[in-house]
This record gives C-alpha cells, sequence and structure tokens, in this order.
C-alpha cells in the first residue's frame, strides 16, 4: 500500500477512535482527544517522546491565546449573571407590557447575555427567569423558552469570545473584529429566523400547556422575576459591560487602515486584542458591575473563582484540541489533506461546515467538533489565501451546531428543564440548532461572495 494511503488511513481510525471514545465509552473528551492524537502519533511513525512534545506544542500554542479568552470570558459572563446584570438586560427587554414581542425580546436579551459566556451556565442561570415570565405574562413555557435558548446558542456558535469560533480564529489566525463583524451580521438574522419565527411555527407542536406550578424551578424563579432590581447595576452600565469587548476589537479593525504608524496604532492594536480587552471588560466589570453596586472585593473574588470552574473542562479540551491539530502537521497528514482537497470541486467553506457538521452529529459535542474540524481543515485554509479565515472560523464554528440530538448535553438541558418528552425535544431544540448551522453555512456563503 502505498504510504500516502496508509498515513490518510490512520488519520481516518483516529477519527473514528475519537468517536467511539466518546459516544461507546463515554471517555471525556479531553482524555478521548489526547488518546486519539497519541494513537494518530505513534501509528504513523513517530517516537513516543516526539509525539509527546509535538501534542504538548500543540497544546501550549493554543492555550497561550485561547485559554486567557475562555478565562477572561467566563469571569466577565459570571459577573454579569451573578450581581443581577443579566436580569437587568431581560427585563428591560422583555418590560410588563404586550405579549406579541415576548419571543422577540427574550431572544434579543439572550443574545446579548450569552455574548460573554459559555452557553450551559447561561441557559441554566436564565431558565428559572423564563418560568417567571411564562407565569407572570400567562405565556406557554415553550413560547418563552425556545427563543431564549435560541439567543444563547448564536452567540456560541457565531460570536468571540466563546470557545469554539475563538479555537478556530486561532488555528487560522483571522482578524478578532472582522470576525465579530462577520459574526454580527449573521448572528442578527439568524436569531430572528431560529428564535420568534420559528417558535411561531413550532408552536403547533405545543398546543397543551406545560404545567410549572410544581416544578421546583418555580422556587428559583422567584430570583429573576424582579422588577425594580435596586441592587443591580443600571442598564447602560451592564449593555456598555457587555459590548466593550467586540467593541474595542471592532474598533481596531474599521481604524487600522486610518490610523499612522506609531504610539496611537501600537495603543490601538493593543486595546483591541481579544486578550487585552476582554481583561479591560472584566476590570470595568468589576468596578462597574461589583464595587460600585455595594459588594465587597471578597464577594467579588468569590463570586470570579466560582465563574472559573465551568471553563476548566471546556480550556482542557480546546487544548487537546490544539494537540491533535499539531499532530497531524506534525505527521504530515495535514499537508496531505490539504493537496487532496485541492483536487476537489468544493468550497474550503463548505468542506470546513461539512466535516464539523458530521463530527456533531457522531461525537455530540460542538467543542469538539468544531476543534477536531479546525484541525483537519487548517492546512486546507492555508492553501487558499482568498477565503477568509474569518469565514472558515463562522463556517467550521456553525458546522459543529448542527443536528444536536440525544448524544448532546445541550439536548438534555432542554428536554429537562422544559418538561418535554424525546420527540418533543426533536422538534423543537433539535430543529432549532439545526436551522441556525444552515443558515450560519448560507450567510458564510453569501458573504464570500459579496467579499470576492
Amino acid at each position: 500500500m502505498h504510504p500516502d494511503t496508509t498515513l490518510i488511513l490512520i488519520a481516518a481510525a483516529s477519527i473514528v477512535l475519537l468517536v467511539l471514545l466518546v459516544t461507546r465509552l463515554k471517555l471525556h473528551p479531553f482524555l478521548a482527544l489526547m488518546v486519539a492524537a497519541a494513537f494518530l502519533g505513534l501509528a504513523s511513525g513517530l517516537a513516543p517522546t516526539d509525539a509527546v512534545k509535538t501534542f504538548q506544542k500543540g497544546f501550549g500554542n493554543i492555550l497561550g491565546s485561547v485559554g486567557l479568552v475562555v478565562g477572561l470570558g467566563s469571569m466577565l459572563g459570571g459577573l454579569l449573571l451573578n450581581t443581577g446584570g443579566a436580569d437587568r438586560i431581560a427585563n428591560a427587554f422583555v418590560g410588563r407590557g404586550s405579549t406579541v414581542w415576548l419571543p422577540t425580546s427574550i431572544c434579543a436579551a439572550a443574545l446579548l447575555i450569552g455574548m460573554p459566556h459559555l452557553f450551559d451556565v447561561s441557559f441554566v442561570m436564565l431558565v428559572p427567569l423564563v418560568f417567571a415570565i411564562a407565569k407572570r405574562t400567562g405565556s406557554h413555557l415553550m413560547r418563552v423558552g425556545l427563543p431564549m435558548a435560541a439567543g444563547l446558542y448564536v452567540s456560541h456558535g457565531f460570536l468571540l469570545p466563546h470557545p469554539s469560533p475563538t479555537l478556530a480564529l486561532a488555528i487560522y489566525h483571522g482578524d478578532a473584529g472582522r470576525a465579530i463583524l462577520f459574526g454580527f451580521l449573521l448572528a442578527i438574522p439568524t436569531a430572528i429566523l431560529s428564535g420568534p419565527l420559528l417558535t411561531s411555527f413550532a408552536m403547533r407542536w405545543f398546543k397543551d400547556p406545560i404545567d410549572i406550578t410544581h416544578s421546583p424551578i418555580m422556587t428559583a424563579a422567584g430570583r429573576s422575576d424582579v422588577t425594580t432590581l435596586d441592587n443591580a447595576p443600571r442598564l447602560p452600565v451592564v449593555l456598555l459591560t457587555v459590548l466593550l469587548p467586540p467593541g474595542l476589537m471592532l474598533l481596531r479593525t474599521l481604524l487600522a487602515d486610518h490610523v499612522p504608524e506609531g504610539a496611537a496604532r501600537a495603543f490601538l492594536d493593543g486595546i483591541g486584542n481579544p486578550i487585552v480587552s476582554l481583561a479591560i471588560a472584566v476590570l470595568f466589570a468589576i468596578w462597574a458591575l461589583g464595587v460600585r453596586s455595594g459588594r465587597s472585593l471578597g464577594e467579588i473574588q468569590k463570586l470570579l473563582g466560582k465563574s472559573l470552574a465551568p471553563a476548566a473542562g471546556v480550556i482542557l479540551i480546546v487544548g487537546a484540541g490544539g494537540g491533535l491539530k499539531e499532530m497531524l502537521l506534525g505527521t504530515h497528514i495535514g499537508d496531505m489533506i490539504a493537496s487532496g482537497a485541492a483536487q476537489w470541486a468544493i468550497s474550503p467553506l463548505v468542506l470546513a461546515w461539512v466535516i464539523a457538521a458530521l463530527m456533531r452529529i457522531a461525537v455530540g459535542s460542538a467543542t469538539v467538533a468544531t476543534v477536531t474540524a479546525a484541525g483537519l481543515m487548517a492546512p486546507v485554509q492555508a492553501l487558499h489565501p482568498e477565503i477568509s479565515p474569518e469565514l472558515m472560523t463562522i463556517s467550521v464554528a456553525t458546522g459543529g451546531l448542527m443536528l444536536s440530538h440525544l448524544n448532546d448535553s445541550g439536548f438534555w438541558l432542554f428536554k429537562e428543564y422544559f418538561q418535554l418528552t424525546v420527540a418533543q425535544t426533536l422538534k423543537s431544540w433539535t430543529l432549532m440548532v439545526s436551522v441556525q448551522s444552515a443558515l450560519g453555512l448560507a450567510g458564510v456563503l453569501l458573504i464570500d461572495a459579496v467579499i470576492r
């Protein structure tokens, strides 16, 4: 057998091994990625020491940027959620007026609230608010819950600093400001179509009301059913805090060609760096959302420590994904994949989306799907400089959203919290994320056609 064919088969076997370890043996994705990377390196002929060094190099390179972004984003999200800032946004958007715009309002609020935090954490924190709003307005629980989840998930798949797009952007060496600009251009229409509009369509399957009066969630819902929010930071301060990181990154991108080289340009590049902009936002949030609202530094310290806990697993998965990507490069399998893909009559944007979507369907984890697909596609992207790395980022990240089903933790979170059957969850949650994924690819191809 030709050596190149053997290496391609080894790469395919390592992906199959990764899928089996996660789905059949229920191994944690971090360990599964390590084992798959080790198999890839050793089976390809690397010495054990070289395989370890290659994995360490990829792990360290990715975490040098992405780990800091995820950690700082988790801190910012923790401050937003636990100081009443998220409640302030939600109450301001939802209000107590007509319920006609309720799905749109809660979707918009969730889109903002979800920007700096991990999906699972934001979802669990906002579920009590959904129950409270449904009870207060007499609305069906799904009429509030589905657009809320849609807003959060759009942030998860389309916008920095969420782990999946942040990792892909680091692998493709894209510009953060441009990625945010493209992300927002696609996130807003996607949120509208997959949130309030899809909710109107899906409500045909939820004609029977869901009894929420005896749900244990209602005990916690009192926390979020707030109208005065005396101790919470004011809405303008909360919005400024949330929009500060993307605003600084966008500012650098928009002004880069208009500011001459020198101190001003260096300052602009500095504050527009994703790590620096997030650090500025966290420091601002400590004062604006914490100290200014009467919280002690000790309380804020505990809150920040608590907010980092959910990010630990994600950071390890992202780092292991970087190790797998480096192993593909170190064994030269990535180069062969790139040269083979160059002969295919398919856009790299579509190929990246398809690989991520297939991994998502097989593994269940959007993060694992994205890190694996991004690593496989990195050499392909390098051969196509005409393809925007920012669009490649969104393509692979939105591909990782496709067809969430019974092997995804988000599927079960949505099902159990909203007291649905498996069939109802497939008709609502799975349909919603699949629509978002398909719209993401369509939007990427449209922007690509325009800018080229």
